[in-house]
């Protein structure tokens, strides 16, 4: 099946095809990121009105909604320009005021005739006492009743459309909807209780009470679990095409791993064993391997990532790790080189800086297979560096890594397995959504000997009590990072917030003692700071937020975040992550400015209690939101239109079991529910999945 089947074309036809809908209106309807009658299908009510008929408007609510039959009984143009008119009417008990603003001529004594009867639909005001509906919704003849609904959806509207031009084009695509074969497990739907699609759209769409527009309601939930099935399937075929890519068994003696856990100071975690095991099984069997490390800042990820280089060397063959910046490249190898040695294997590194004739001297030395292990940055992917057998790849902080790298690097050997590492713990809901291609070791424990950190929040106005603090740490010789507020969107602004910070630093502890390194400094000079810094030739590092991933200081006892309620919980998780890594006892210090808001005030009480990335990373979530918590810009989470990850973190696990039983099952979606899944992917616009399905 190569082009959209065609019982779908009248849903993915002009919105012009629509009752009420022209040229104009269709333009408008884009502001909602409607440009099909099946993107409305999918837009649903955020509430509803109940327009039930009563007999009459006493003992209503203020500002409530009222149907009622009336006869009307006077009308009074106003008396000056622009002035109200109003039309008195009567219902079983009481009178009142329908009040209309530019009032043109004698339209309003023709649509409300005096002494006829009409029904009227509308918000109920009280005004001196006296009760008025302004500008009516509805008036319709007795007879026309049941052109008033009953409950009335509400839709989310954008410039230029109105609920009616909403409720009449909705209606108008619902009816463009054709029968489905079901695509849900049967079980699934038994137990879930869910209505068929085509039934849950009708119900979604014609809400009767406020509990029909909750996420909790079955028709909406089914339309949920409709939409992340359909991204699950799409990730679950993407990872069974990387996975029918041959890739290569590479298996080892175990000889150089036992080595370097031998020469360990101590025992590896439970936790890091088992990721260890999981990541030697994938490397031996014969498919690509596609996993994702995740691990807390601190779990031990370097050892599990060197424990999988170490694999590809027993095999024969060469392993490169690859981090975003220059500083990170070179921290991870001083983490490797003293492992490396005990294991007696060779260890580079390759980054932007390396020119002439050393760069040659190492492009050669990889190519001839001298390098066993190379640690590099983006440099790693230029055409002139070629492996002699690459068989491992390794990238390190996955975020800041495309899909379309992971390739890239999958490219330089013949079915190089990946590994991605990330220190973001990320909630499993998001993680599913984001890597649900993937397979997941997570590392959730602290190797032992790790000294908790201590947490404590300061308001601004103390700030002196700080800088006393942090010359009293410095005299002992340890050392301290300050990092500075994050102002919103302006990277002039962070850059003076972080300057002014330093100079009020540097005159209080001493011209050499202070450091300073934000996001506008050329790298060299950036890195030439972090190396005075690391050298503890600087006490204090005055810094943006740069130094968040990653950078290894074990004398660095002290982290001051100032303004922290300006962060996201996940960045002061890492941040904090930077102390802690010796074995001196360490603080981080919360600044803030009062007063605080009740969620600035939460955020940071969590971070008090817990040094658990789990447990922060799904307050976060619930408290922001999934674009925030990852960076909308650059999270790769796609944006869907009724399903709430934050709230609905189960279905997705669900839908992503389901669908990849499916496939198990049914690789090419041949069979009824196969075929049913494939109209699924169709009608969800996920068009390049049905590329990837298994042909044959």
């Amino acid at each position: 099946m190569t082009g959209r089947p065609e019982p779908l074309f009248p849903l993915f036809a002009s919105l012009e095809t629509l009752d009420g809908v022209g040229p104009k209106t269709a333009q408008h309807f884009a502001g909602l990121g409607v440009s099909a009658p099946r993107d409305l299908i999918f837009t649903l009510p955020h509430s509803v009105i109940n327009r039930q008929k009563r007999d009459t408007i006493a003992g209503a609510e203020a500002l409530s909604v009222v149907t009622v039959a009336v006869e009307v009984i006077a009308h009074r143009p106003g008396r000056t320009k622009g002035a109200a008119y109003r039309v008195t009417v009567e219902d079983t008990q009481a009178s009142f005021q329908l009040v209309f603003f530019h009032a043109r001529g004698n339209y309003w004594s023709k649509v409300l005739p005096v002494g006829e009867r009409r029904i009227v639909s509308g918000k109920i005001e009280f005004f001196d006492g006296i009760a008025q509906m302004v500008h009516p919704d509805f008036i319709v003849q007795e007879e026309e009743e049941q052109s008033i609904p009953t409950f009335e959806p509400v839709y989310p509207l954008s410039a230029g459309l109105t609920q009616k031009q909403m409720y009449k084009a909705t209606r108008s695509a619902l009816s463009h909807v054709p029968e489905f074969s079901e695509w849900i497990d049967p079980q699934q739907l038994l137990s879930a209780n869910w209505p068929a699609f085509t039934k849950a759209l009708e119900t979604a769409h014609a809400p009767t009470s406020e509990t029909d527009i909750s996420v909790v309601a079955p028709a909406r939930e089914r339309l949920a679990y409709d939409e992340l099935m359909a991204h699950q399937l799409t990730l679950a075929l993407a990872r069974a095409r990387e996975r029918r890519k041959s890739g290569r068994s590479t298996q080892g003696s175990g000889d150089l791993q036992s080595r370097v856990l031998a020469a360990l100071p101590y025992s590896p975690t439970i936790a890091q064993t088992r990721a260890i095991a999981e990541i030697n099984e994938d490397l031996a069997k014969s498919e690509r391997m596609n996993r994702l490390l995740q691990g807390d800042v601190g779990a031990g990820k370097t050892l599990v990532a060197f424990m999988a280089l170490l694999r590809a060397v027993e095999a024969g063959g060469q392993g490169v790790m690859m981090a975003p910046t220059e500083i990170l490249a070179r921290q991870h190898l001083e983490g490797l080189q003293p492992l490396a040695e005990q294991a007696g294997v060779s260890l580079e590194l390759l980054t932007g800086r390396d020119k002439g004739k050393e760069r040659v001297a190492k492009l050669k030395s990889l190519l001839n297979g001298d390098i066993q292990i190379l640690v590099g940055t983006h440099a790693v992917f230029q055409k002139d560096v070629e492996f002699k057998d690459l068989r491992l790849a390794i990238v390190d902080e996955q975020h800041r890594f495309g899909v379309r790298q992971r390739l890239e690097l999958g490219q330089k050997g013949q079915g190089v397995d990946v590994l991605v590492m990330t220190a973001t713990p990320i909630p499993r809901s998001l993680s599913l959504a984001q890597y649900g291609d993937m397979d997941v070791s997570v590392l959730d424990e602290k190797p032992a000997g790790r000294k908790p950190i201590k947490t404590a929040l300061i308001s601004t106005e103390r700030i002196d009590e700080v800088v006393d603090r942090l010359r009293a740490v410095i005299e002992k010789g340890r050392q301290c990072y300050w990092v500075c507020p994050l102002v919103e969107e302006s990277e002039i602004l962070d850059l003076t917030a972080a300057e002014q910070r330093f100079k009020v630093l540097r005159a209080a502890l001493g011209e050499g003692n202070v450091g300073l390194v934000h996001g506008q400094m050329p790298p060299a000079e950036k890195d030439a700071a972090m190396a005075r810094f690391q050298s503890g030739e600087t006490k204090v590092l005055v810094a943006t937020t740069v130094i968040e991933v990653g950078v290894n200081v074990p004398n660095a006892t002290i982290m001051v975040i100032e303004r922290a309620e300006t962060f996201g919980l996940a960045q002061l998780h890492q941040l904090r992550g930077r102390v802690g890594r010796g074995d001196a006892a360490s603080t981080c210090l919360l600044v803030y400015q009062s007063p605080l808001s009740e969620g600035g005030r939460r955020r940071l009480e969590v971070l008090r209690e817990t040094e658990d990335g789990f447990a922060i990373a799904e307050t976060d979530l619930q408290m922001r939101g999934a674009g925030d918590v990852i960076g909308t810009a650059q999270s790769g989470i796609p944006r869907f239109r009724i399903a709430d990850l934050e709230r609905q973190a189960g279905l997705m696990a669900t839908a992503q079991t389901d669908a990849r039983n499916l496939l198990n099952q049914d690789p090419a979606l041949k069979t009824e529910r196969g075929e049913a899944a494939r109209m699924l992917l169709w009608l969800m616009r996920q068009d390049d999945a049905i590329r990837l399905i298994s042909v044959g």
